[in-house]
């Protein structure tokens, strides 16, 4: 243990402090400022100008026509995959390693997740186990294309950029392309995180990104949608405003929608960190590349970032030779005051999941076993 002991000493001092979270947020820009702005303004609910300009901020850095945003992320994945046609009763093909609210949002479209296995790369959807399982369980194509194990259409394929790492999605969407199902890109944990010269989240239908306190950039809470289709995000915009149809005075609604607008008051705290979004990456790059050097010839193994791609580091990870030895490195750091933490449980072993239709998910499953996240957070 004692490179567990070592690693403790270099995270006390990368961070200067005793007890590390895993990430915590960081302000250094016009946060304050902006919030005071905004509160007086009287304008501290959906409607306020700083809703506009973080939406035109963060369509112009992922390189998007627009962006749309919303109160959480799982709300903006909800809404992406019912524009994109996910009914009740559907199937939506995703990853078994993420986090919950992934197929939380499938559950709230009424749909069902299925599972296919992810890559030691990328840690994110395998395109060849998405493949097999089309070839395997697919039954004709577009609006026609059911999964004869279920007898459920299928709707639509949600990767998920696991730990901010971009999975291969180019060749997914080939596969996706092939069998005519829609892509909905999972980027809740990827802002800043780039492959092939495409920000994440801008391959398929739409992205989905989280703003959540422990993301690379907050709102306190909230997410957006980024997508290149400005029909789609006109959609996106309408149902997240409760289908109001704009009038000056008059109370139209057009269909039932829903109150998923980002308040004025997170979108001000956003915009001033996403002012600061470079600053933030580069503090990160320098605790990942630290950690890379000090896992360099131990016991653990660094999970490096994968060819062809920039990732925003948000968390870095180390891979155990067992669970036995993973349980171990935790119980030692988190008593030390260093917040490490295990991979999510995956959502085939959860309750209202472990029913769903899966391919075989052997990576995953080992992956699930032996990960550690290490405190990623920007130093102040």
């Amino acid at each position: 243990m004692s490179d567990v002991k070592a690693f403790i000493s270099l995270v006390k001092d990368l961070y200067r402090r005793d007890e590390v979270d895993l990430h915590a947020p960081v302000f250094f820009g016009d946060e304050k400022c902006f919030l005071n702005d905004c509160v007086d303004s009287t304008f501290v609910s959906s409607v306020g100008e700083y809703v506009s300009r973080f939406e035109e901020g963060l369509a112009e850095y992922c390189n998007a026509k627009r962006a749309v945003a919303t109160v959480n992320g799982t709300s903006a994945l909800q809404v992406a995959l019912m524009l994109v046609g996910v009914k009740p009763g559907d199937e939506v093909i995703t990853q078994p390693l993420t986090f919950v609210a992934t197929c939380n949002a499938i559950s709230h479209c009424g749909a069902v997740p299925t599972f296919v296995d992810i890559d030691t790369e990328t840690l994110g959807m395998s395109a060849d186990s998405l493949a097999e399982f089309f070839e395997s369980f697919a039954d004709g194509a577009g609006a026609e294309c059911v999964n004869k194990a279920t007898g459920r259409k299928i709707s639509a394929v949600m990767p998920m950029h696991t730990f901010g790492n971009p999975c291969n999605v180019d060749q997914i969407r080939s596969v996706c392309e092939k069998f005519e199902i829609p892509l909905v890109e999972d980027a809740a944990e990827s802002l800043g995180s780039w492959q092939n010269g495409h920000h994440t989240g801008m391959t398929g239908s739409f992205g989905a990104i989280s703003f959540n306190g422990n993301k690379i950039i907050t709102t306190g809470g909230g997410g957006a949608l980024v997508t290149n289709d400005d029909n789609l995000a006109d959609m996106a915009k309408h149902v997240t405003t409760t289908a109001k149809v704009p009038h000056v005075y008059e109370y139209v609604h057009d269909q039932v929608a829903f109150n998923y607008r980002m308040p004025n008051l997170n979108a001000a705290l956003g915009l001033a960190q996403l002012q600061q979004l470079d600053a933030i990456l580069k503090k990160k790059k320098k605790i990942s590349d630290a950690y890379q050097i000090f896992f360099a010839g131990t016991e653990f193994s660094f999970f490096e970032e994968p060819g062809g791609v920039s990732r925003n580091n948000w968390l870095n990870a180390i891979f155990c030779g067992s669970r036995l030895q993973r349980d171990n490195f935790l119980d030692q750091t988190n008593s030390e005051g260093i917040r490490c933490r295990p991979a999510w449980n995956l959502m085939t072993s959860l309750p209202m999941y472990r029913a769903c239709h899966r391919g075989e998910l052997p990576v995953a499953m080992s992956v699930a076993e032996t990960l550690v996240n290490l405190p990623s957070g920007a130093p102040q």
